[in-house]
């Protein structure tokens, strides 16, 4: 696996799993109908290569109208099915009332991706700060890593505590201090972070 990091995007070159396989597969869909989205949480540690597995991907997508829906759903359903629902009225009322979609491969309930309108300011905060990722030239976008370090920290399992870790030891040299800092202070967990990280 290689990674070069810049201020503007972060290049990963490696051997593609089966899950990487199945984001890009989903996010080429968003990217073709011009949809902002961030993928968070346990993904992002297994995308720079943490072994271990993940049943969902979890995905933030911008809030859309019902027009710009219709057209997601119209192309999802050709590579995907929805478990949760399989009427597109019902699925767009699913999201706009707080609650999560769930995609997978046809004939596969397992991995899946968790698809969600943001619900919190923190949530908006993380589409429009996206950072790109280029996985062997393909794009997708992630929550920025910084959050994703404080924010697994705040989760607080064992595994998040091992995926904020094993994050920060990857970008330890190119982590925006200051930024850390504060969502460590919004989030509370400047002290986990000096007894698991530091």
């Amino acid at each position: 696996m290689k990674i070069k990091i810049s201020k503007e995007k972060i290049e990963l070159k490696k051997g593609m799993n089966n899950l990487d396989k199945l984001v890009l597969n989903f996010t080429k869909i968003l990217e073709k109908l011009d949809i902002k989205y961030v993928l968070v949480s346990g993904y992002i540690s297994i995308l720079f290569g943490r072994s271990r597995s993940s049943e969902d991907i979890d995905i933030i997508v911008e809030r859309m109208d019902k027009s710009l829906f219709n057209k997601f759903w119209n192309r999802v359903n050709k590579k995907f099915e929805s478990i949760i629902t399989k009427n597109k009225s019902s699925a767009y009322r699913y999201l706009l009332t707080g609650h999560t979609l769930r995609f997978a491969r046809k004939n596969e309930f397992i991995p899946n991706i968790e698809m969600k309108f943001p619900k919190t300011e923190l949530d908006e905060w993380t589409i429009e700060n996206r950072k790109k990722v280029l996985l062997n030239k393909n794009i997708m976008h992630i929550s920025p890593i910084e959050l994703q370090i404080a924010f697994k920290l705040f989760l607080g399992s064992e595994k998040d505590l091992e995926d904020a870790k094993y994050l920060y030891n990857i970008f330890e040299n190119d982590i925006e201090v200051s930024l850390l800092n504060e969502f460590m202070k919004k989030l509370k967990v400047r002290d986990k972070f000096k007894r698991y990280i530091k």
